[in-house]
């Protein structure tokens, strides 16, 4: 499978529980490098979002030879017993190892902390780019619901419902069955995002990927397969949110040159 060059990072405000696209994570093969991006001025605005102790300045250019503790920290070691079956609730081989490519598929939620990863994709030549994701809030369907995810099958289509009186979100996005069984939602950090492929019009299917039934958690369940056609006046990503809030060419300080 490719291995992603960009990838995101979202912070989820603990209060409001709304999600932003605060930075951005690129790597060319030697060097990983960091930037906020403008989507965290509207975190500082409305939820007085602080920059992260491991990136201090809004306005610097953090590069590594390593990936940065943030990131890595987000990844299961390779010597952890369970870590051939995590790969497996990926659907990623498991000779892959690429840290990108993992961040990408696992979203790198972790319980102690408030932030998330997703990547920014590749239109490939048919003209199409796939996003991935989990689906989220599974613990709190009823036992029905998750029988019935259990009966999936690799490519089955899911549809998305507007849900407005979602008490942490009113533009969530429910996943749901053709007749209409609720199997969770799309990860709120994405719904700028898709809501954004929604009012440009462009073609989107969603279809499981994979089903990974218990003991797996249920942050690991269901697999989803976001498919967008792609057109020539728009990319993926490509808003002002997810845009560095300094120029790429901007110059970085002596301290943000780190060697983890």
């Amino acid at each position: 499978m490719k291995t992603p060059k960009t990838l995101f990072l979202a912070w989820q405000d603990p209060i409001s529980r709304y999600w932003f696209s605060i930075g951005r994570l690129t790597f060319d093969g030697r060097v990983y490098q960091f930037v906020y991006t403008q989507g965290v001025k509207e975190a500082e605005a409305k939820c007085a979002f602080n920059p992260l102790s491991s990136f201090p300045y809004l306005d610097e250019v953090y590069t590594s030879t390593q990936l940065f503790p943030v990131f890595a920290n987000r990844l299961m070691s390779r010597s952890r017993p369970d870590y051939s079956s995590f790969m497996e609730w990926l659907n990623i081989p498991k000779d892959e190892h690429d840290p990108m490519t993992i961040l990408a598929r696992s979203g790198g939620e972790r319980e102690t902390d408030t932030l998330a990863v997703f990547p920014c994709p590749e239109v490939n030549a048919q003209g199409q780019y796939h996003l991935y994701f989990f689906s989220h809030g599974l613990r709190h369907l009823p036992s029905c619901a998750i029988e019935r995810i259990n009966q999936f099958e690799s490519g089955k289509k899911l549809w998305l419902a507007h849900e407005f009186q979602n008490p942490y979100d009113a533009q969530a996005l429910i996943l749901t069955t053709e007749d209409h069984y609720i199997v969770g939602y799309c990860p709120r950090y994405l719904l700028a995002e898709i809501f954004e492929l929604i009012r440009h019009k462009l073609n989107l299917e969603v279809q499981v990927e994979r089903v990974n039934k218990a003991p797996t958690p249920f942050q690991f369940r269901l697999l989803c397969k976001m498919t967008v056609q792609a057109s020539k006046d728009y990319r993926p990503f490509s808003s002002l949110h997810y845009q560095p809030l300094i120029a790429e060419f901007a110059r970085s300080r002596p301290h943000s040159q780190l060697n983890c």
